[in-house]
Order: structure tokens, then sequence, then C-alpha cells
């Protein structure tokens, strides 16, 4: 058996780049297709960028992008704490999906919703879990009846988290009807805050902190109210 040396190394070419609903990291669902509401352009580069390279993927619904976690340091763990545990629970890296990874390799799910070839290549995607600027390494299509095992075991993640309510202020709604995207916005905003995305680790802290997310070119400010046992998230401001 051929044992590679450590000192050997492979150098991936970025093939294009994500632009997307969001700008930055905080409130990115943590998993592709969680928020459906999410657009994105995946933008080739070239030489890359030559339509022959996407002939027939249009025949396709959903693709597996590569991708570099570009933001996130170099340095790794061999141990992480996910989300899904409540932030205190440790599990190997290779047990997660966490964005420390040795390589920062990240797979996404998505779908595919157009293509454009008039100037250069842009794919059109739904659903995306991926930050503007995000380098795209790969790109290929999803084979349903290859790749999808409903009975498969998911470990400490069985189940899509569960979703919280959310509730908009008067101000947030007024703010809202003055754009032409209000329905989309909105979708997106309910759809991302609706899996809470606090720090796990905050989320025990008294209610009415206000927090904020970026999506599109607009701040949300929101806050925890909490009622008995259940949480519920309130837009409170739209900037």
């Amino acid at each position: 058996m051929h044992n590679a040396p450590e000192s050997e190394s492979f150098t991936l070419a970025p093939i294009g780049y994500v632009e997307s609903d969001y700008p930055d990291k905080f409130g990115i669902p943590r998993q592709p297709g969680l928020a459906p509401a999410a657009d994105a352009r995946l933008i080739l580069v070239p030489p890359y960028n030559n339509p022959l390279t996407v002939r027939g993927l249009d025949d396709f619904s959903h693709l597996w992008v590569t991708f570099i976690f570009h933001q996130s340091p170099e340095r790794w763990t061999p141990l992480v704490r996910p989300p899904r545990l409540g932030g205190n629970r440790k599990v190997g890296v290779f047990a997660s999906r966490s964005t420390h990874r040795p390589n920062r390799l990240g797979l996404s799910l998505v779908k595919l919703a157009g293509i454009d070839t008039r100037h250069g290549v842009q794919l059109r995607l739904e659903g995306c879990d991926l930050v503007s600027g995000t380098p795209i390494v790969d790109i290929k299509p999803y084979l349903p009846w290859a790749e999808a095992h409903p009975s498969a075991q998911a470990g400490f993640a069985p189940e899509a988290p569960t979703l919280l309510h959310v509730i908009f202020s008067q101000s947030a709604l007024d703010v809202l009807t003055t754009r032409a995207d209000s329905a989309t916005l909105h979708a997106l905003i309910e759809q991302v805050l609706s899996q809470d995305p606090r720090p796990a680790y905050k989320r025990g802290e008294a209610p009415g902190r206000t927090y904020g997310v970026r999506l599109r070119d607009v701040d949300v400010k929101f806050r925890a109210l909490q009622n008995d046992e259940a949480t519920t998230l309130e837009v409170v401001a739209i900037d």
C-alpha cells in the first residue's frame, strides 16, 4: 500500500465565487436548504466561465458545491463543539460539519434555479448557505438515486432543528412595505431567525437582549421573548 509522504500537498484553484444574501457569517443557516428564500449567484471565473463547462447542467435540479471556508482560521483542533449539542459537548472534527477543518473544505447541496451564459457563466441558486465571496472549487450534479439514503443514521443530528416562532414589530413591517423585495425579504428573515441564529451558549441568557444579523442590504435587529417554556424571536427593527 502506498503511503503519501507528509510533505505531499495539493493546490486548489477556485473556479468561481458566490454572491449571496449573506454578507456576514452570523445568521447563516447551519445547513443548506433550510432557508429556501435565500438567493445566490455562483459566478465562474476564467478559464472556467466557458459555457461549454455547464452544458447539460440545466437537466439537474440540485448541485453539490465544494467550497472553501475562507473566513475560518487555518488552525484546527481535533475536537469541536457542535451547536446541536448546546455548544458544550465535544465531538471529533470529522464527526461534525464544523468550519474549523484541516483543509477548510465545505460541501453544500443547493437547488439550481437557472443558468445565465450571456456574459460568462452564472448559476442562480436557491437555499444557499454560503457567505458572499465564498470561493468555489468544484460543482457536481446531485443524483438522488445514488446519494439519498432516508434510513441512514444521523448521529447527534437525527432531525431538522426545531423552528421558533418569529414575529415582526410594526416598525419593521413598515420598513418592509417600502421595499420592492418585501415578500422575499420577509420570508428570508423569518426562515433565518426561526432557526435561532443566537450562539447556543447564549440562549439561556436573560431575554430581551438585542441581536443583529445582516441579510441582503439590511441590518435586522431581533430579541428573544420568553413565554413559559416557549421562545419567540421578535424582529424589532430593520435598518
